[in-house]
């Protein structure tokens, strides 16, 4: 039995999308082209971390990680099936890649000169930014297919208490459609302004779908292409990049930094980091601290403030 012929990607990683399992298919080539032809039965956990040390070698943490827990999943599958005693994986220590390009957040005057420049520039470039701005959706959710019957860009203010415009966040890409964790799964209001944004897009884009006629193809989308289907992330990217060099940003951003942004932003502000990790969802206030949330201000001044104060 040779490893990963004894069982398929994709009754090993049952329930993913099939975005995921091209993503760990590619991620295990390296490592599959070094240990791929052994047999199972003779597969030693030296074999694994010579191979993952190569990975390593070339590859970030975040990738090296990736393969490592797709080979753990394969053997597991066939441990549990019999087809091997143990799970040499598992006994292995992931060694260190190499240091990634690291993220980055956006302070407050460069969110304000790229929601400014989104204003100006209007039609296709706001059209395909699905990112969450600073400011429009004022939420930070992840990335994900939004559709209108998640926006209420009305709400309904004769309610008491006042229920305000709000995205609900309860799907997601998944090939479930669920959300990653029950934390993930939240209403959020909207900004005045961003949901005034919103209904001029919504306008825009029923223009557009009265002018594509019969070649429109209606998915609900509310970020779409010029027909009403879905937006290929790669585009995505180099029309953000577009909009960035146009507000004087330069060109190395990319959407999944606006997350970063929304985080940083609200944490400079000084708003608690337990209410921060419930708006982006985060399991845990560290998630929000380690990953997301960077240091904005140049000079910390809180602990020379409380000093001042204590002291008189």
């Amino acid at each position: 039995m040779r490893v990963f012929t004894a069982v398929g990607a994709t009754q090993v990683l049952g329930g993913r999308s099939e975005k995921t399992v091209e993503k760990y298919r590619y991620v295990l080539e390296p490592v599959v082209a070094k240990i791929g032809r052994s047999a199972l039965r003779d597969l030693t956990a030296h074999d694994v971390s010579l191979a993952l040390s190569s990975l390593a070698r070339q590859q970030s943490s975040s990738t090296v990680a990736i393969a490592h827990n797709a080979l753990t999943r394969a053997i597991r599958y066939a441990e549990a099936r019999d087809k091997v005693r143990r799970n040499v994986s598992s006994l292995v220590d992931m060694p260190r890649g190499q240091t990634g390009m690291p993220s980055k957040a956006m302070t407050l005057a460069q969110a304000k000169k790229l929601i400014s420049r989104r204003q100006r520039s209007g039609g296709a470039q706001s059209r395909c930014v699905r990112g969450p701005v600073p400011g429009r959706r004022g939420s930070g959710p992840r990335k994900r297919a939004l559709r209108w019957e998640h926006v209420d860009l009305d709400g309904r203010p004769d309610e008491d208490p006042r229920v305000p415009a709000s995205i609900a966040v309860w799907r997601s890409v998944r090939e479930h459609g669920d959300t990653k964790t029950q934390l993930s799964r939240r209403t959020l209001s909207l900004p005045a302004h961003a949901a005034e944004l919103r209904r001029e897009h919504r306008r825009r884009q029923d223009q557009a779908r009265e002018h594509a006629g019969k070649i429109w193809r209606e998915n609900d989308l509310v970020f779409c292409t010029g027909l009403g289907t879905k937006l290929d992330a790669g585009n995505v990217r180099r029309q953000f990049r577009a909009v960035t060099e146009a507000a004087g940003l330069g060109r190395d951003w990319t959407p999944q930094e606006l997350r970063h942004t929304f985080v940083s932003l609200l944490s400079a502000n000084g708003m608690p980091v337990e209410e921060i990790a419930r708006l982006a969802g985060h399991s845990s206030t560290r998630t929000t601290e380690v990953i997301y949330r960077r240091e904005l201000r140049p000079v910390l001044t809180r602990g020379a403030e409380a000093m001042d104060t204590l002291l008189g």
